[in-house]
Formats: C-alpha cells, sequence, structure tokens
C-alpha cells in the first residue's frame, strides 16, 4: 500500500483517532459507513488533500462496515438475502454509473439529490404513522433490485454512500425496522467499500502510515455506535438518523448554491 504522494502538514495520532472514532460511530450507529463524517475531518482537521482522503476514509468505511456486520448480526439485525439481492445489482450499477458521471451536470444532481434527502428525512420519523411497505424478510426481491440500482446509481454519479438511499427506502417501502434496515445496508456497504479501498491503494491514495490511529479509532466507534443503535427504540434511531440525513441534504443544496 502506497501512500499518495502529497504535500502538507498531518494532524498527530490522537487527531486521526479522533477522526477515527467520529466517523465510525456515526457509520455503526446509522449504518451509512461514515465516510461522510470521515472525509471533511480528514481535510480539515488532519491536512489531506480531497484524493487521499476519499482513498484513506473508503478504508475506514470498509472496516466500518465489517465491524458493523460482527454487531447487528450478533444481534439478529441482518437480512442477508436481501443484502445479497442488493449487492447483485448495487456493484454494477454503481461502476456503470461512475464511468457516465462525466457526463451528466454533478451539481445539479447534488442540488436534486439534496433536495430528495431532505423530503425523505422530514417523513422517516413518521413512518409508523404513514405505514410503510409490507414487512418481508428476506423477500420483495424486485424491490430489493431496485433499491440496489438506486443507491448503486446515486453512489457512482455523486460519490456518496448508498447507505443513505438504502437504509430510508428499506424503512419507508418494505417496512424493514431501523436496525434491520442499517445492518442490511452495512452488509452491502462491506463488499463495495473492501474492493474501493483495494483499488484506492492500488493508485497510491491510501495514506497507509496514517491508517493505524485512523482504524483504531475506526474500530472501536463502530463496535459502540453498532451496539447503541440496538439498545436504542427504533423511532429514536429514526429520528437520529433523520436529523443526520437533513443535514447532509442542506450541506448538498447549500454547497452547490455557494458554487454559482
Amino acid at each position: 500500500m502506497r501512500d499518495a504522494e502529497t504535500t502538507g502538514s498531518f494532524g498527530g495520532p490522537g487527531v486521526l483517532l479522533m477522526c477515527g472514532v467520529m466517523a465510525g460511530l456515526v457509520g455503526g450507529l446509522l449504518g451509512i459507513g461514515g465516510g461522510i463524517v470521515l472525509i471533511p475531518m480528514l481535510t480539515a482537521w488532519a491536512g489531506f488533500d480531497q484524493h487521499s482522503a476519499h482513498g484513506t476514509g473508503i478504508v475506514a468505511v470498509a472496516i466500518t462496515a465489517l465491524v458493523g456486520v460482527v454487531v447487528y448480526g450478533r444481534g439478529e439485525a441482518i437480512d442477508v438475502a436481501a443484502a445479497l439481492q442488493i449487492t447483485i445489482v448495487a456493484l454494477p450499477a454503481t461502476i456503470v454509473a461512475a464511468r457516465f458521471s462525466p457526463r451528466v451536470s454533478a451539481a445539479r444532481l447534488r442540488r436534486i439529490f439534496g433536495l430528495f434527502v431532505i423530503v425523505v428525512a422530514l417523513i422517516l420519523p413518521f413512518r409508523d404513522v404513514l405505514g410503510g411497505g409490507d414487512f418481508l424478510l428476506g423477500g420483495g426481491m424486485p424491490v430489493m433490485l431496485v433499491l440496489g440500482a438506486a443507491s448503486g446509481v446515486i453512489s457512482g454519479l455523486l460519490g456518496v454512500g448508498g447507505g443513505s438511499v438504502l437504509v430510508p427506502g428499506l424503512v419507508l417501502i418494505t417496512g424493514f425496522p431501523q436496525q434491520l434496515a442499517q445492518g442490511t445496508s452495512l452488509a452491502v456497504i462491506l463488499p463495495s467499500s473492501g474492493a474501493g479501498a483495494l483499488a484506492h491503494a492500488r493508485i497510491g491514495q491510501v495514506r497507509g502510515r496514517l491508517l493505524p490511529p485512523i482504524l483504531v479509532g475506526t474500530f472501536a466507534g463502530a463496535w459502540a455506535g453498532g451496539a447503541a443503535a440496538l439498545a436504542l427504540p427504533g423511532q429514536t434511531l429514526r429520528i437520529i438518523f433523520s436529523v443526520v440525513l437533513l443535514f447532509m441534504g442542506v450541506r448538498f443544496v447549500l454547497r452547490e448554491r455557494s458554487a454559482r
């Protein structure tokens, strides 16, 4: 594994450890991987350039997903059949969408996606009032394939984790309990993030020398976050997820407005 060839000062082990803990905690708690938290922290606090932050961050996301799969799996909060069905479509959809991304207006897509995420964040806490889809453990393959395609396309075009689409989709459309949706999401994230980590390592965008404190923090945070998710009531967890989703959507919209 080669370090990216860039210059700049980097945060000490304590800063990197804290970045890992926070990313792992959010990723494990919400089943979204944690890259949305880690990558901005690595660039703002640890002096990483965008490419090495993304490459190093995806290694941490893979660890978060791995730890999360273990924790949620022990709590019987993963639908393996659904995860496999989603992954079959999500992986190729991500690859194809990534290849077409240069031809698409990323700014417009981010704004539309941001508005969509805001709406979903406002609806999600009221799932029980509105009523979700029929909860069929491991069933509904056509729906799983559609969700896989949607999460893969969003991930490939915008470079965001598919969990931000997959978890709300599983909760609102299929009626999955929040914990089961998050555990299944992490199971889907694991193979894609693992493949992404290897790809970034091959082109030198992973800072291997700085990884140990990040991964130690990620491991601890993901374990604590996953355990907390299993202990919380589903409605409370949905509200927390919605707050993070709302922040993410507003960030997308405001970033595009400021870029004009």
